[in-house]
């Protein structure tokens, strides 16, 4: 059981169909439960004692919770898949209701041809020699889904320090806090959310005390040791008070610090050069590696990921990354909604949790779960991240976010683009993920029902063309304490 069985006993979410009915909240309530644990990146709150609290490191850390919520793969859509020379085999999905989130909209009865990791075909009667058939049934298939601003690949157990690289050591470094430094591809996590359809995150810092707080990288979920799919993919800065220990700050004195940095950063890659000659120029405050992370974003080449709720801040952050030629986008953005003209008009992303309804501060008292929809309608691009109170955890959550958003009025392909095409933009890896055209890589997956619907879940998932074992530790606990009146049964329960 990892961290997240405490979070899992302690929070509940409504299923788009209560959504629908208006419950879940009954009265306005927010979210409850035994323990609050408050968004990044402010300070998280507990109810438990720290005794408590080291019991549940020691005692969490060895297990990972049953999948009671991951269905078991059904048999019929069990394929092997053969590799040749070190390639994938090519394989050819045959009648499904295809999502190509593209050009080409919606197929009905419509095949994807996948040769050597990439998508080499997608319409209707493909053929091809030597493929491996499988047959969809007339199911969806979508492209594999993305989640933004997760710690997926950079933590394992919470409370557990040395399986925790999610957060930056602000007396050594701020922007320069390079996640790509720590993804480990051997995470139980990756697995628990991959075999729910997720084959890329964007992986960040998710805990932060001061205005920098590190440097993202996108990865992908499949198999091998490598899962650094792009390796700066923006800077994260903190501009709402969280009441860190690193950051005992008013609104003035963040950004007397943001501007002050960013400045440091344009003077010091005007003079790069001569910073490093004997007596060259080092009027900068900030550290030299924190100035040459900030390179790409001061020089427009990566964005800006600015987390900000109150919307008096991102109409600040706004003007700011105008003037300053900033790529910017926003996270968090719990009252981004009433901006949205602005932000449509700027082309700023929002990288949203959609099912904050309440407000969590004086921050984001706007708050509402209308806030992708109404993003949406204005032509702002919008992304989800999971539920940010465990975005590794709860990275397999996506899908019930992205529904949630359609039980409050936004559009199903438009919530479906949330989690595959519009992330894929937002982080430059548009070229390659997003959608199911030829050329991609064959992120692609098959669902036995609306993979919007919390009920629904994958029957075959494909990562750059290689099929997933639908399998994690999770499914493993599972299958093997489940039948407890075996002759021999486990260990632990003999």
């Amino acid at each position: 059981m990892s961290a997240s069985i405490f979070k899992l006993c302690c929070h509940s979410r409504p299923s788009v169909a209560t959504a629908m009915r208006g419950e879940g909240n009954p009265g306005g309530k927010g979210k409850t439960g035994l323990s609050t644990w408050v968004p990044f990146p402010r300070a998280r709150y507990r109810s438990h004692s720290p005794g408590m609290t080291v019991l549940l490191a020691a005692v969490l850390s060895a297990l990972t919770i049953p999948a009671f919520a991951q269905p078991a793969t059904a048999p019929h859509m069990h394929y092997e898949i053969v590799i040749n020379n070190g390639q994938t085999a090519p394989v050819l999905i045959k009648h499904g209701h295809v999502y190509t989130v593209g050009a080409a909209g919606t197929l009905n009865d419509a095949d994807v041809l996948i040769v050597n990791g990439k998508i080499a075909q997608v319409g209707p009667n493909l053929s091809a020699s030597n493929a491996k058939i499988i047959d969809a049934h007339g199911k969806p298939v979508t492209p594999g889904l993305m989640v933004s601003w997760t710690d997926l690949g950079i933590t394992e157990v919470d409370l557990v320090a040395e399986t925790n690289d999610s957060a930056p050591n602000q007396a050594l470094d701020s922007a320069a806090f390079d996640v790509a430094d720590a993804i480990n591809p051997n995470s139980t996590l990756i697995p628990v959310a991959r075999i729910r359809g997720v084959t890329r995150s964007l992986t960040a810092p998710v805990d932060c005390g001061d205005v920098f707080c590190g440097t993202a990288a996108v990865i992908h979920l499949g198999l091998g040791s490598d899962l650094i799919v792009k390796r700066q993919a923006g800077v994260l800065a903190e501009l709402e008070p969280n009441g860190g220990t690193g950051q005992k700050n008013s609104r003035p004195d963040i950004w007397a610090k943001f501007r002050e940095t960013l400045d440091d950063a344009r003077e010091y890659w005007a003079q790069r050069g001569g910073y490093h000659r004997p007596g060259g120029s080092r009027d900068q405050r900030s550290a030299r590696i924190d100035l040459d992370a900030l390179g790409p974003v001061v020089q427009g080449r990566e964005p800006l990921m600015v987390h900000a709720e109150r919307v008096a801040t991102i109409r600040q952050v706004l003007q700011y990354a105008q003037g300053a030629k900033i790529k910017l986008i926003i996270v968090g953005g719990g009252e981004a909604w009433e901006a949205a003209g602005e932000l449509a008009a700027a082309h700023v992303p929002v990288i949203i949790d959609n099912d904050v309804n309440l407000p969590n501060s004086f921050s984001d008292i706007g708050a509402t779960l209308k806030n992708a929809a109404r993003l949406d309608a204005a032509g702002v691009v919008v992304a989800f991240q999971p539920q940010n109170d465990g975005p590794a955890h709860y990275a397999r959550t996506i899908t019930q976010i992205a529904g949630n958003a359609v039980a409050n009025g936004m559009k199903w392909d438009r919530a479906l683009a949330a989690i595959t095409k519009n992330p894929a933009e937002i982080w430059g890896i548009a070229d390659s993920y997003g959608t199911l055209e030829p050329g991609k890589d064959a992120d692609v997956v098959i669902w036995d029902g609306d993979p919007l619907e919390v009920t629904s879940a994958p029957s075959a998932v494909f990562i750059k063309g290689a099929q997933i074992p639908m399998t994690s530790r999770q499914t493993q606990l599972r299958d093997r304490y489940r039948d407890l009146a075996r002759k021999n049964p486990p260990l632990g329960y003999r």
